[in-house]
């Protein structure tokens, strides 16, 4: 637990670690364009930017130094909220602010707070800490007219931590602080996790639920005042509904920014939880429940809150093939616009870890029920009809299948990025020109089957911008096999 809280501490006060959220708004079908002005060209879209990180820079920071983003629809604008963090730079506390019309062109606003909230900050220093001078993974919600933005607040003091609520009228603000939802203290031998990370799920009658924590003791839900947002009843702190345990040989693996989401078209409550570290192995992993209470189980059946890993991992450490690849991709925020779910979150380019770009990636669903999301980011592509021919030739694979490294070794200090490798799909219906691999296609899904069938990919066919070769569309896939592996395609 000490090694893990310094890896984790480090990780906080070097970069900003932390969030993971989501919102629903009746919208269009597709985000808006940007007002008229001058043309806006998507390949100025960079993975670094050292030249405007310096803090006097700020108002151009647009997608940049975005981490633990959550994100809400309000009229023509999507409004990003996200943990204060810089590249470089020391950057002052009160979680930043950016707005989009299409989710591609972010717009630096400004901050939610002045400082830190002086309720957190009270708690953490009357209970003998110091705060952290940066607030973590905000959430962000409307219930009726008001908007509530959950903050979390922490300290160097091992789980001196805080989740408090502000509200206002408009998604800028000011900001009202309201009252502490949940805090936790190093009060051992009284297990608790860690109050930070939240989210708020609203059932269908009207109930809002919190979910926050991490590998303290994993991830807990709390049932909350939906009048008040603060917590049905005072001073409780929920029930456990997700962990790890002794994985990886890790005394409570890592898991944290838990997101949950209700599909009403499916009737079920998905959760997403970030595994593994920061700066290493960073992935997504999704369970569902039929409940806000759990049971999450995973692909495979399993209670999540058993001490184990759980799959499906939907989204993990990458690399296309002429690029440096992208890790730290986790910690997400889940949102929907019109039926189409999207995907939000940090973006790690490895040629330097320390860059943070806000990726947002459409989310397609497996016919049996299970989210997976785009290998590109959304750039607002045209789609049109995609027969089988256009599928024949050469694709570049990326299977999302790794384990964790047990304990600290060197290995689990690099990103261990999932690398593309080239398969073909042939004109006769095989793969690599194999019998034993074959391919069949019924829009919009394409299924791979390998050694005679002993795995079957099944996955969703769209057009995407290829990030990687600044080329505006190009065919990717993406879906899970068999076994609950994901399984990402891109055509070359």
């Amino acid at each position: 637990m000490y090694r893990y809280y310094i890896r984790w501490l480090f990780a906080v006060v070097l970069i900003g670690v932390a969030g993971c959220q989501k919102k629903k708004e009746d919208t269009p079908a597709e985000p808006t364009a940007p007002p008229p002005g001058p043309a806006f060209d998507i390949n100025s879209i960079s993975d670094t930017y050292a030249a405007i990180a310096p803090f006097t820079y700020y108002a151009q920071w647009g997608p940049y130094n975005v981490h633990d983003p959550s994100i809400l629809k309000n009229g023509d604008y999507y409004f990003c909220y996200s943990t204060d963090a810089a590249y470089g730079t020391t950057v002052k506390p009160g979680i930043q602010v950016r707005r989009s019309k299409d989710l591609i062109q972010w717009q630096f606003v400004g901050w939610a707070f002045n400082g830190l909230p002086a309720m957190g900050s009270n708690y953490i220093t009357q209970a003998g800490g110091t705060p952290f001078q940066s607030l973590w993974a905000p959430y962000i919600m409307k219930v009726n007219n008001q908007y509530r933005l959950y903050y979390s607040l922490s300290s160097p003091t091992l789980r001196l931590s805080v989740i408090g609520l502000a509200t206002a009228t408009a998604p800028e603000g000011p900001w009202t602080e309201q009252g502490l939802v949940v805090t936790s203290r190093n009060d051992f031998p009284v297990v608790q996790t860690n109050a930070i990370d939240p989210t708020v799920v609203v059932t269908p009658n009207g109930e809002h639920w919190m979910y926050y924590g991490s590998a303290f003791d994993g991830i807990y839900v709390l049932k909350l005042n939906a009048a008040t947002g603060l917590a049905a009843t005072n001073g409780d702190k929920g029930k456990r509904i997700a962990q790890r345990g002794f994985t990886g040989g890790v005394v409570n693996g890592n898991i944290e920014g838990p997101e949950v989401i209700y599909n009403s078209t499916l009737d079920k409550y998905y959760l997403f939880i970030a595994y593994d570290w920061l700066e290493t192995k960073y992935n997504v992993r999704v369970g569902r429940s039929a409940s806000p209470q759990g049971p999450f189980l995973d692909f495979n059946g399993k209670d999540m809150n058993n001490e184990e890993d759980n799959i499906p991992m939907i989204l993990a450490p990458y690399q296309f093939q002429g690029h440096g690849g992208w890790q730290g991709v986790s910690h997400c925020s889940v949102f929907e616009n019109s039926g189409q779910y999207y995907m939000a979150h940090q973006g790690r380019p490895a040629v330097d870890k320390y860059f943070m770009d806000l990726h947002v990636r459409k989310i397609f669903w497996t016919t049996d029920g299970w989210p997976v999301v785009s290998p590109e980011r959304y750039a607002n592509t045209t789609q049109g009809s995609i027969t089988q021919a256009d599928l024949v030739g050469e694709w570049e694979q990326i299977v999302l299948g790794y384990k964790v490294v047990p304990g600290y070794s060197a290995e689990q200090v690099d990103a261990n990025l999932q690398v593309a490798a080239t398969i073909s799909l042939n004109a006769d219906g095989k793969i690599n020109g194999a019998a034993a691999n074959s391919w069949t296609y019924a829009a919009p899904w394409l299924q791979l089957k390998w050694n005679n069938g002993t795995y079957t990919d099944n996955v969703y066919v769209s057009r995407e911008r290829d990030w990687e070769n600044k080329k505006s569309a190009t065919l990717v896939f993406t879906g899970l096999n068999n076994a609950g592996t994901a399984v990402w395609g891109k055509k070359k």
